[in-house]
């Protein structure tokens, strides 16, 4: 999914013809790295979620928006977030996992792929050269595995199981950005949630942005601040999560 998130935003700056002032085109284009700690549990079917401890990992996440100045056609981002977690825990009761029955008291690990791609459709509320808003939908695209290897209970030897799971999430999508005059500076949220029977996900980000470039052909910025995920699914694709990432980001932004 990489590959093809990067090949999204290249195919908009190349066929794309834009121009600096969003009043004809503009082209935003970013990547982050997040420092996360990680937390949860996960099941299928209707087994029983078991917690793992998951491994501190560091994150990459892509990003390319394409704004115009059309009414009524929403602007559009894609965003590609890594999300591969390694943990592992002592049972101390009874686990399922894709059939297969694991030992109690011994070791298990597991290996989950909850990479995404959020497909967001959104307005320009509020434009100026001091504050923006922005309000739209999102879709979340999991595509992914889970993978659990331990002690078998039919045979007691070492075992490994793998789900493969995919799906759309649709969420509400916001952001706002305050600038502060003479600085190059701003402050910015970024969030999708979804709150919904069993589900509940919430995606957000905050933080503040130096611009270092600012002329009439290309602005650079420079971005620091805080992100936090939850990804609490009800049956996606037979595949159930309670699942916390948050940590501190940092990351470059080019607009066109």
């Amino acid at each position: 999914m990489k590959k093809y998130c990067i090949a999204a935003a290249i195919s908009m700056a190349c066929l794309t013809p834009v121009a600096h002032a969003d009043t004809l085109l503009g082209l935003y284009i970013g990547v982050d790295g997040i420092q996360a700690g990680n937390d949860g549990s996960f099941s299928d079917g209707n087994n029983a979620q078991q917690d793992f401890n998951f491994e501190d990992e560091t994150f990459i996440s892509y990003y390319a928006a394409f704004e115009h100045p059309v009414p009524l056609i929403p602007n559009i981002k894609l965003k590609y977030t890594e999300l591969e977690l390694n943990g592992s825990t002592t049972l101390d009761s009874s686990f399922s996992f894709n059939g297969e029955d694991y030992v109690t008291q011994t070791d298990v690990s597991s290996m989950t792929d909850f990479s995404h791609i959020d497909y967001i459709l959104y307005y320009e509320i509020f434009d100026n050269d001091l504050v923006s808003i922005d309000l739209g939908l999102n879709a979340k695209q999991f595509d992914g595995e889970i993978t659990v290897t331990g002690t078998s209970q039919q045979n007691g030897s070492s075992h490994t199981e793998t789900v493969e799971f995919s799906g759309f999430v649709p969420l509400a999508y916001g952001r706002a950005e305050v600038g502060l005059p003479f600085t190059g500076l701003s402050v910015f949220f970024e969030g999708s949630l979804l709150a919904i029977d069993d589900s509940k996900l919430q995606d957000y980000q905050a933080g503040i942005a130096w611009e270092l470039i600012d002329n009439l052909a290309v602005d650079v910025a420079i971005k620091a601040g805080y992100r936090s995920m939850t990804l609490e699914l009800d049956d996606i694709d037979d595949i159930n999560t309670n699942i916390d990432m948050s940590g501190p980001f940092a990351g470059v932004q080019v607009h066109f």
